[in-house]
């Protein structure tokens, strides 16, 4: 059987757990440590540690799990590891003593770690199960490298209680997190993103505009919809028009810009909303419409919106018929000046 390697990258090592580590880390748990790795009390005895040390011997032995003590110029600073959860994918783990908390430690250790892992292990993947509350092994998870994938809700018990979990990965394939593509790329996956909605006026000769009765909601609303990713609002509102009525449209200009807040169980939301220009009325007899989305449409005017269309569209309505150019900036339909 090979010995475990020590890594080094400057004054920081990762090296393997000896018994002789066991009084000096034992006494560095605290509540921090307890907490988030959900131990039933906050220093373990002396016989529990030296058995756990052990197992990181025999699971080094097995290559089922690799366990490392990170030393920071010469003293115990903290612990990582990596388990072998499937064939090419490592699960991560680590802690920091208290003392050297805040100096960035856990980070370049975790990524001390993966690069020896995706080389030595031969890992494809590795990936951390984070709680979101604590945002300091968030952080050390992302400036090691690892991209925020996805939030698991529910899924795990802490103290008793369920609590959510995030996931953080990185593949042998990705940018490097020090090259600008990767860092690009692990910013990028903690980003907030927001949905947008292209919507369309279509207007009659005699100035009506075109709304849609749907199938899935009392109120009714303008042709669109939600924006595909990589896909402009332009080009989104002209696609909608012509998946839900079967008509070709051009994006003309952009009359509004419309925030709407969480509502009914959906996020937040920035609203384009497009010059589809003036059209024969007649056109609507040559519409296909989406029978599973579109169950009528509709010539408007302004006292057709109340009780046929939401608050926030009905305050859009309004503001679009009384203006006469530019474009718009408005908060749930109503203008912000």
């Amino acid at each position: 059987m090979t010995d475990q390697p020590t890594l080094r990258e400057g004054e920081l090592v990762l090296r393997p757990w000896t018994l002789d580590d066991s009084a000096v880390t034992r006494t560095l748990h605290d509540r921090e440590i307890a907490r988030w790795f959900d131990f039933p009390v906050i220093e373990p005895s002396a016989a529990e540690h030296r058995d756990w040390i052990e197992r990181t011997r025999a699971e080094w032995a097995t290559r089922t799990k690799v366990t490392y003590l990170v030393e920071w110029r010469g003293r115990a600073a903290g612990t990582v590891d990596v388990r072998v959860q499937d064939p090419g994918v490592g699960v991560l783990s680590w802690a920091v003593y208290a003392p050297f908390r805040g100096q960035g430690l856990g980070a370049r250790a975790v990524r001390l770690l993966v690069e020896w892992a995706f080389d030595a292990l031969g890992l494809e993947r590795v990936e951390a199960h984070v709680n979101p509350e604590n945002r300091a092994s968030v952080r050390t998870a992302l400036r090691a490298g690892l991209r925020r994938e996805g939030h698991l809700r529910g899924n795990a018990t802490l103290g008793g209680v369920r609590q959510d979990t995030v996931v953080l990965g990185r593949r042998r394939d990705d940018a490097h997190p020090d090259t600008q593509e990767g860092f690009t790329a692990m910013l990028d996956s903690t980003l907030p993103t927001k949905r947008a909605i292209a919507q369309g006026v279509l207007r009659s000769g005699s100035g009506h505009v075109l709304l849609c009765e749907l199938v899935y909601k009392r109120e009714w609303d303008l042709p669109g919809g939600v924006v595909d990713r990589h896909e402009s609002p332009a080009a989104c509102v002209v696609r909608e028009v012509r998946e839900e009525l079967g008509l070709v449209v051009s994006a003309g200009p952009l009359l509004a810009v419309n925030w709407l807040p969480a509502l009914h169980g959906w996020a937040d939301a920035t609203v384009f909303v497009f010059d589809l220009g003036t059209v024969d009325p007649a056109v609507i007899e040559r519409a296909h419409l989406q029978q599973r989305e579109i169950r009528d449409v509709h010539w408007t005017g302004p006292s057709d919106w109340p009780g046929h269309v939401a608050p926030y569209n009905e305050r859009l309505l309004t503001a679009l018929h009384r203006h006469d150019g530019g474009t718009l900036y408005l908060e749930n339909g109503a203008l912000t000046s």
